[in-house]
């Protein structure tokens, strides 16, 4: 008897690597110059040109990028940091790792933004800035939280690490919008270099600070250097830093990958449209398009509103079992014991505690096809019609 296979299993997203992508980085090994050399510079300089930026500084992770982001704004211990409770932690660990203080607030429940009015009651006179994050790929609303930093006296950061190409009233995300933003090229996002951050910033005091964080906190720069230098071999430690450089084999995958972005985001695009479409009806609150801004579709979120036993707990296993890599972005952060026992809570963030019951995210990536994203929705589908 023939049996068809059972198809792939398909998750929520991974990378597509083109042969563009696999012969920039095969030229990269062939060059003598591993690390620090001229891929990196060209990566920095096409991104901030991709992003309406005058800086661009590499990082190794998105994590070393928000770490760079929040010294270069000069957080330091006791500060206090406004972040959204929804999150991955490593934006909040960023404050903490220079000692700084998050102060999580809730989200607005459209954009799962951080909400501007939960930031603006958040502020206190220890404020030094506030981390909004692009949830999703969604823009945060910039202009309402300028104000908010304006008010307070604070600087305005971002994390965009689900948002490389989304914008914002016609502005880049990247742009001005925040003082300092940061992105991440994790295999999972929208563009990857393997591993790999960038932080974005028009002052050149921000970007001087980046590059002297990501190389041990030294300098071989003449202008710079604090003392006379006996020599051309010459450097100094000026300030504690980390070895958070991105070398020139990731330089050359992100720099590739930088070239597809529309294309990869477009796609994504075609899928949410096709998801939405195909999903409306069902007892889901469905993620929407920004009435103001483009939208990059790192994910596709899902909020479940029927009640047990179609929950999105059963849901998820369902599809699970289908197949289907789903996942819950994100626990919130304060949920998380290292925070817990910080004495954070989301008892004050309604909405994120309402979202993290509910929330889903559906596969999205480039390298899925219509029939892909078809074949989830059916099987959502025959999740809410099948007797329970």
């Amino acid at each position: 008897m023939h049996h068809d296979p059972a198809p792939p299993f398909l998750p929520y997203s991974r990378p597509l690597v083109t042969e563009e992508d696999i012969a920039a980085v095969t030229a990269a090994l062939r060059d003598p110059i591993l690390s620090q050399g001229n891929r990196l510079a060209s990566f920095e300089a096409a991104f901030a040109t991709a992003v309406g930026a005058r800086h661009a500084v590499g990082f190794s992770s998105g994590t070393a990028a928000l770490h760079g982001l929040c010294f270069a704004a000069g957080i330091g211990p006791g500060d206090e940091v406004i972040v959204p409770a929804l999150t991955f932690a490593g934006t909040a660990n960023a404050v903490r790792y220079l000692g700084g203080i998050p102060v999580f607030a809730d989200i607005d429940p459209q954009t799962l933004c951080l909400d501007p009015e939960a930031a603006r009651a958040a502020v206190t006179p220890r404020t030094r800035a506030l981390l909004t994050v692009d949830f999703a790929g969604h823009p945060s609303d910039y202009d309402r939280l300028r104000a908010v930093a304006d008010e307070a006296g604070c600087l305005l950061l971002a994390d965009a690490a689900h948002a490389p190409g989304a914008a914002y009233r016609g502005r880049p995300v990247g742009s001005a919008l925040a003082d300092l933003t940061a992105f991440s090229f994790n295999p999972v996002k929208n563009m990857t270099a393997a591993e790999g951050g960038m932080v974005t910033t028009d002052d050149a005091r921000h970007a001087a600070r980046l590059r002297l964080f990501r190389t041990h906190g030294m300098t071989r720069d003449p202008a710079a250097l604090e003392y006379p230098a006996p020599g051309p071999w010459y450097y100094e430690q000026q300030v504690l830093g980390f070895n958070y450089k991105l070398s020139e084999l990731h330089a050359a995958l992100g720099l590739s990958q930088l070239h597809h972005l529309p294309a990869y985001n477009a796609h994504r695009r075609h899928l949410a449209r096709y998801y939405t479409q195909a999903l409306a009806g069902l007892p889901l609150h469905l993620p929407a398009e920004p009435p103001e801004g483009t939208h990059a579709w790192h994910l596709y979120v899902v909020r479940v509103t029927a009640p047990p036993p179609r929950h999105r707990d059963a849901l998820f296993a369902h599809l699970r079992t289908a197949g289907f890599g789903v996942q819950v972005h994100y626990i919130p952060v304060p949920m998380h014991p290292y925070y817990r026992r910080l004495g954070c809570s989301i008892a004050h963030c309604p909405e994120t505690a309402r979202y993290y019951t509910q929330a889903l995210s559906l596969p999205l990536h480039p390298a899925m096809t219509e029939h892909d994203a078809e074949r989830v929705v059916n099987a959502v589908h025959a999740f809410f019609e099948t007797d329970r």
